[in-house]
C-alpha cells in the first residue's frame, strides 16, 4: 500500500493539522510516514499545502508529484493540484469554498459542504478540515478513525484536548457523508 496525498488551502484551515494527524496515526499502525509542509508568505489566509504519504514500505523520496489524492479546501488549491493528480485518483472538494468544477474528466470527485455542515452540525466552522479527513479516511482505509483520534493528542496542545469528542464527532460526519456519497467517476 502507498498513499500519496497532497492537501491544500488557505492558512488557518486546518490544512497542516490535517497532515500531521495521518502521519502520527501512520506511525502508530507502524506504516512508513512522510510530511512535508509548505507555506505561502502570510500567517492566516495565505496557501498553504502538505504532502503526506503512507506506505507499508520503505518510502524512497518524501517529496510527491503525482499524488493518488488530493484535499482541496480552496479555489486557487484547485486550479493548482487538480493537475498532479494521478489518473484515476481521488479528489475531495470543500464545495463551501471551491465553486468551479474539476476539469479532468479521469478523476473519482467527492463534494462535500464541510464549513456549512460543520457550522450547522456543531456550530463551529473550525472542524470543517476534520469532516473531509474523514471523508477522506472512509474512502481510503489509508488509516483508521482511532488512530485519528489518539493522534489528536498529540496535534493538539493539551489546553485543547477538551475538543478531541467534538473532533471525534467531526470525523464520524464525514465519514458517514463519504459512505452516502455517489462518487462521481468521469471515466
Amino acid at each position: 500500500m502507498l498513499e500519496e496525498l497532497i492537501i491544500a488551502g488557505f492558512g488557518g484551515q486546518g490544512v497542516m493539522s490535517m497532515g500531521q494527524l495521518l502521519t502520527y496515526a501512520g506511525m502508530l499502525e507502524n506504516k512508513h510516514v512522510a510530511w512535508i509542509p509548505s507555506y505561502g508568505p502570510e500567517m492566516r489566509g495565505g496557501t498553504a499545502n502538505c504532502a503526506v504519504t503512507v506506505s507499508d514500505r520503505e518510502i524512497s523520496s518524501p517529496v510527491v508529484t503525482e499524488p493518488s489524492s488530493v484535499i482541496i479546501m480552496n479555489q486557487p488549491s484547485l486550479e493548482k493540484f487538480e493537475k498532479t493528480l494521478k489518473p484515476g485518483g481521488l479528489l475531495i472538494i470543500n464545495s463551501s469554498l471551491v465553486a468551479a468544477k474539476p476539469n479532468r474528466n479521469d478523476l473519482r470527485v467527492i463534494e462535500i459542504s464541510c464549513n456549512e455542515l460543520a457550522n450547522e452540525k456543531f456550530g463551529n466552522t473550525k472542524v470543517a478540515n476534520i469532516v473531509i479527513l474523514g471523508a477522506y479516511i472512509e474512502m481510503t482505509k489509508v488509516v483508521s478513525l482511532e488512530s485519528i483520534l489518539e493522534s489528536l493528542k498529540k496535534v493538539l496542545p493539551e489546553r485543547r484536548h477538551n475538543l478531541i469528542p467534538l473532533n471525534r464527532q467531526a470525523l464520524e460526519l464525514g465519514a458517514e457523508l463519504a459512505g452516502e456519497f455517489k462518487v462521481r467517476e468521469y471515466q
